[in-house]
């Protein structure tokens, strides 16, 4: 990323695959690599460095190699959760940093152009949010955030009890950034068991 606008990246990995049968979804192989190896092959390039939002024993993810955080508040509250971990620790660790771009750790098939095309709809004036879109629907936890949205973002999980993301931003001034679903949906997520296989076909016709 330039220098001018640095970026960390963070994984979203915290839920609880509840229809994969349970366990880490990201560890899930799709064509002899794991979800999680894809998609940190996808986000590395694009982000000044890269974290992972997973609770429980971190050891379990040690051979990636990323430094690996939970959820900011307690009760697995959802995306948001993992996504406030994720500006707090930019702005306890890399305080310079203004964005921090977050994915769903079952998307594996993010584009190459993700962060540059949501930092360019960031750089209008006025914007909170950038938020990744295909196929008529907004993809809410793959997005560009603000740092300092991590102030009303806490007070939302612990005051308001709010979860949804979609329903949280809508307060706030959001750009939406569309790539298109041909050759294939670059935002595709496996949350099932025939999500799997289909994401096995996808990366076999498509070279991975």
């Amino acid at each position: 990323m330039a220098d001018k606008n640095p970026i960390v990246g963070v994984v979203l990995a915290g839920g609880h695959a509840r229809r994969l049968g349970g366990g880490d979804k990201p560890l899930r192989e799709i064509g002899g690599q794991s979800m999680l190896a894809r998609i940190i092959r996808r986000l590395s390039p694009q982000c000044d460095e890269l974290l992972l939002n997973a609770n429980g024993d971190p050891a379990r993810f040690a051979p990636y190699g990323l430094p690996v955080i939970a959820d900011a508040v307690e009760g697995y509250p959802g995306p948001l959760a993992g996504i406030l971990a994720g500006l707090e620790w930019t702005a306890a660790n890399r305080p310079a940093v203004r964005w921090v771009l977050t994915a769903a750790a079952d998307s594996p098939f993010l584009p190459p152009d993700l962060a540059a095309r949501l930092s360019a709809a960031a750089a209008a004036p006025g914007i909170d949010v950038a938020v990744a879109a295909s196929g008529g629907r907004s993809h809410h936890v793959i997005a560009l955030w603000r740092v300092d949205l991590r102030v009303p973002l806490r007070a939302a999980l612990t005051a308001d009890g709010s979860r949804a993301v979609g329903r949280w931003i809508s307060a706030y001034n959001v750009a939406t950034v569309t790539w298109p679903t041909e050759p294939f949906d670059p935002f595709f997520n496996a949350n099932t068991p025939d999500d799997l296989d289909e994401a096995c076909r996808l990366a076999a016709r498509h070279g991975g």
